[in-house]
Formats: C-alpha cells, structure tokens, sequence
C-alpha cells in the first residue's frame, strides 16, 4: 500500500487499544511494581492483532531510522509491532529469491543499538531468532557470548533464544554452551528460555545430544530450565533426571 509512514502503524495500535484487555496484559507481563516489566506501558492490543494490523506495512518499506525511532516508544505494543515487522523483514532478507545482505545487517545492527527497549519476554522471543539468529546463521558467534554475559536479564534471553533460527538450522552447539553458561543464573526467564532452547535442540536436532549435556549438568541445572528440557523425553528418562536434581 502506498504512502504508509510508521507513524500509521503506530495510531493503527493505538486505534486498536481496549482498556480490559491492557489491565490483563499488564499482570501477565508482571508491570506491577517489583514485576519484571514495570514502568513498562500497555494500551491492550494482543499479538494476535498486531500481527493483522501489520499486513499491509510488512512490504511497505517502512525506513529502518523511522523504525529504529519508534522502538524508543514508552507503549508495550509500539514496541511489540516494529519487532515484529523487523523480524519478517529479517526473514525476508534471509531467503534466496529476497536475499538482502546489507539489509539484513543493518536491521542487526539497530538491534543491537536498541535492547534497551526490547524489555519483555514477548519482544525478545518475536525477534531474536530472525534478527540476531538469522543474521548469525554463516559469521562467528562471539555476540552470543558477550550477551549472555551482559547484566540485562533481556540480553542473555537475546542470547538463548536467537539459537532457535540455528537449531532450526540443525546448528547446536552454541544453544548448549550458552546453556552451561547460565546454570548459576538467577533469572527464571532465564531459565526457562534455555530449557526451552535445550528442549527444541533435542526434539528437533539431536536427542543424543540433549542426553549428554543433561548427563553433564542435570544435578546443576535449576529444576525450571531440568523440567523445560526434559519435556519431550519418555517418562523414565525424566524421572531419572528430575532424581538427579
């Protein structure tokens, strides 16, 4: 569609805003005080909206300065809605008849520059894969293991989660060294992101390989990330390493 600037969008969210639904939303994403997501924002517009609002914006060319602007929004769903769009940007710019290496660089890199904003469990796993896993797919992984190191709970849930584009990939390695590297973290979210990365490398790559780290590290891991990683094994085998916890 012609014309469409970002600020479109933005008024699009904001026309789909429903104050019930912003008061569910804000515990579900804990914006309460001392919750993980306060100070945080919500107006009330679910993914599953946004996600339509979006059809006619995800070819529109919408320019990444704009974007990158508009990620610095104090609403949730702002937020929410540009991840989005640059997360199928992302993807489009990965695929052989849409291939755009320096597009696909430059949306990384405005990523990087704008963690800050991406602050919520629903705004890193939108992303990450696409942006940061995607863009890693054929370079060194050496941002993996400075954002796993970072003191921003959001950055090393970055970390984790950008290995779910590589696991689909058949690549797993990094998603069980990063997980070795969160075992003392503090974090529930944590924790269940890297269970849930150690879940999806055994179910979709190698369950040989999820058996070997769990025989390395069960009696270590937290009983959150044991019991996400252990999901899609037989029950005797998650009986035998829920014992070892």
């Amino acid at each position: 569609m012609a014309g469409l600037i970002t600020k479109d969008l933005l008024e699009a969210v904001d026309a789909a805003a429903d104050p019930v639904v912003a008061e569910v939303l804000a515990r579900y994403f804990q914006l309460q005080p001392g919750g993980y997501g306060h100070g945080d924002q919500m107006v009330g517009v679910k993914l599953s909206t946004i996600r339509g609002i979006l059809k006619p914006y995800l070819q529109a060319g919408l320019p990444l300065p704009e974007l990158e602007q508009a990620l610095t929004s104090p609403i949730h769903e702002h937020r929410l809605a540009i991840l989005c769009l640059l997360a199928d940007r992302a993807t489009r710019a990965l695929k052989p008849r849409t291939a755009d290496p320096a597009e696909l660089t430059a949306i990384h890199e405005l990523y990087l520059r704008s963690t800050a904003y991406i602050n919520n469990w629903d705004l890193v796993d939108c992303s990450a894969p696409q942006v940061v896993g995607g863009y890693l797919l054929d370079k060194p992984r050496d941002e993996l293991y400075t954002l796993i190191h970072s003191s921003s709970l959001w950055e090393r849930r970055i970390a984790l989660v950008a290995t779910q584009f590589l696991i689909g990939r058949g690549q797993i390695d990094d998603t069980f060294k990063l997980a070795a590297e969160v075992l003392d973290d503090r974090e529930d979210l944590i924790h269940k992101a890297s269970g849930w990365m150690l879940r999806e490398a055994g179910k979709r790559v190698s369950e040989a390989g999820l058996r070997d780290f769990l025989d390395e590290y069960a009696t270590r891991m937290p009983r959150t990330m044991l019991r996400y990683a252990i999901e899609r094994l037989d029950q005797v085998s998650r009986k035998h390493y829920l014992a070892l916890r």
